[in-house]
Formats: C-alpha cells, structure tokens, sequence
C-alpha cells in the first residue's frame, strides 16, 4: 500500500454560524487518483477550500507529509505543494492565456515549462494571446490546471473540473487526469459525475451532510455502482 500523502483526522468547518463538515476523516495515498463524490452541498469543496486554509473556523488535523496545515496561510500552504484548480477556474479575464499562466510562482522544481504545456495544451497555444474572457469553458478548465502544474506542486486539488464541459471535452480532461497520474502526480478530484470518477479513480469517498459515509475501491464501486448512483441521486 503506498504511503498517506494527506491525512485528514476528524476535520469540522464552518461557515459563519452553520457548520459544514462534522468530522471527515480521510487519507490520500501518494501517486493515487482519489475522488470525493457526493451531491450538491455535501461537503466535498468545503473540503478542499480547508486544506487549502481557505475556510475558518477549522477544528482537526490536515497533515502533508506529517506536517500540519491546520492555521497554516493559505499561500503557505501552496507553497507546501499543493496545487489548487476552484471550480470557477479562476481565470483572470484581463490577462492573456499567457499571462494567466505565468502568474503563479513556481514553488518547486518539476514543474513543466511552457513549452511542456503548450505541447500538452495545443488550444492554449494557439490562443496564447488571447484574453480569458475569449476562451470556451473546456479552454478555461485547460489554462485552470496547466497553471498549476507550471507551479512544481505534485498534490493536485481539482474541483468540479467535468462540470458544464461538452463530452468530448470531459473525455480529453479523463485522458489528462490519467497521463498526469502516470507522471507520478496525486490527484484529488472532486466529481458528481460517478461514471467519470469510476472511470479513472483508485478510491472513492462517497461524502453526505459533511461527513464521510462510504469509502469504496475502484473494484468495489464498479461492482455496486447501481446503488452508489442512486444513493447520489444521478
């Protein structure tokens, strides 16, 4: 089995007065995909946003490495390599594609060049000086995940990054997760898609009303894949 990467230990947040996760307990291997599914409200990009300290209050433990992130500030903790891509993509519209792209600090060596991503992104580099506001969704969802892996972080958070794209395009994004995996990244994939999860994924933590209810191998989802669709409503 290979070693935890991130471990999670009894993880509450809140927003305000509501309380959004009520102990997730959970760990990321090293070189694995792993997904969070569960429905809309769950809990999975709550989850996300507090590894990346991005949520507070927070009470439990987040180690990387056996280092914990709890408190830790939210650049630190980037700086700590792990990759964010939010479900917005975050692309600036102001700025070029490749404006966009060198705009985080490479934080590690091992990060592709952009000469790597362009090869990897052709879209991209034909439309390097174009403006985000001019790129299409699966464009913007691209430019969101090669600007971090520009960066050298090896632990990437991707969330949502199938949602509203065509299928052409969210087949191209599955071949992506999976190259990426073969380069020796880990990938924590947040999905309502359980197809596409049960795809590409080595684990699966099936997450309701901020807590963790199932936690289900790839052999095992495809195996009872009927009820964990339904139990997720798609």
């Amino acid at each position: 089995m290979a070693e935890a990467l991130l471990e999670v230990r009894g993880l509450q947040a809140w927003y305000g007065p509501s309380q959004a996760l009520h102990g997730i307990d959970l760990e990321v291997r090293e070189g694995e995909i792993l997904t969070l599914l569960g429905r809309n409200g769950a809990g999975k990009s709550t989850l996300l946003k507090s590894v990346m300290g991005m949520v507070a209050p927070l009470r439990g433990s987040i180690r990387l490495r056996g280092t914990e992130l709890v408190g830790m500030l939210p650049h630190r903790i980037g700086r700590a390599g792990i990759g964010f891509c939010p479900d917005d993509r975050g692309i600036y519209a102001s700025l070029t594609v490749r404006e966009n792209l060198r705009l985080p600090p490479v934080i590690a060596a091992g990060g592709m060049d952009e000469d790597e991503l362009y090869a990897l992104f052709p879209n991209l580099a034909q439309r390097a000086s174009s403006s985000g506001t001019q790129l299409s969704g699966g464009e913007q969802q691209m430019l969101a995940i090669a600007r971090i892996l520009r960066t050298g972080a090896r632990l990437l958070l991707l969330d949502e990054p199938t949602e509203g794209l065509a299928p052409v395009i969210v087949e191209r994004i599955g071949e992506l997760i999976v190259s990426l995996k073969a380069r020796g990244y880990t990938i924590v994939l947040v999905e309502q898609n359980v197809r596409f999860a049960a795809s590409l994924a080595d684990r699966h933590y099936v997450i309701e009303t901020g807590r963790v209810v199932e936690c289900l191998d790839a052999a095992a989802l495809r195996a009872d894949f009927e009820r964990v669709a339904a139990r997720l409503g798609v």
